[in-house]
């Protein structure tokens, strides 16, 4: 029995050893590693000139974005709506939102970010959407895109449960 406990130890000291490695290795890597957070970008063209019509990511699944503030990179959906690009982030009011995701956090304190599109990166600033016309559109996009296509309520977003965030041009 204790040569049992011994072998399960040793597993479990191993498995969170390579956890921890994982997570340092992430930092820095150019981009996120799937749902980990990973270092500051690396790579890609960066894009310049007019604004562009960001259609191009109706139908694309996931991006890659970093806070400049701190350099951090992530994976997460995205949605367009009349040319313009979102990023939504749920689960803002449950414990595993507040203990998961920091980012939101730190984009309204400092919103700066690069969007890594197929390759291409955008200069943006992250600006929180709380409230507005413009909400149902979003939401009905969100629910279109990665939902069942269900009417997700406004309260969602004035509840602070779901956060969203303009990509907007940075100044």
């Amino acid at each position: 029995m204790k040569a049992l406990l011994r072998v399960v130890g040793g597993l479990l000291v191993l498995l969170v050893l390579a956890i921890i490695a994982l997570l340092v290795a992430a930092r820095f890597a150019d981009g996120p590693l799937a749902l980990v957070a990973g270092g500051p970008f690396k790579s890609g063209e960066l894009v310049t000139g007019a604004e562009p019509d960001w259609a191009f990511v109706h139908d694309v699944g996931e991006v890659e974005f970093q806070l400049l503030d701190p350099p951090r990179s992530r994976t997460t959906w995205i949605i367009e709506h009349e040319g313009k690009a979102y990023i939504p982030s749920g689960y803002m009011t449950t414990w595993w939102g507040r203990i998961w995701k920091k980012w939101p956090a730190e984009a309204e304190k400092d919103g700066r970010t690069l969007l890594r599109v197929e390759g291409k990166l955008y200069e943006r600033k992250l600006v929180r959407i709380k409230q507005g016309p413009l909400l149902a559109p979003l939401l009905a996009e969100l629910s279109r895109k990665y939902g069942d296509g269900t009417e997700t309520p406004v309260e969602v977003v004035t509840s602070g449960y779901l956060w969203i965030f303009e990509l907007a041009p940075r100044e």
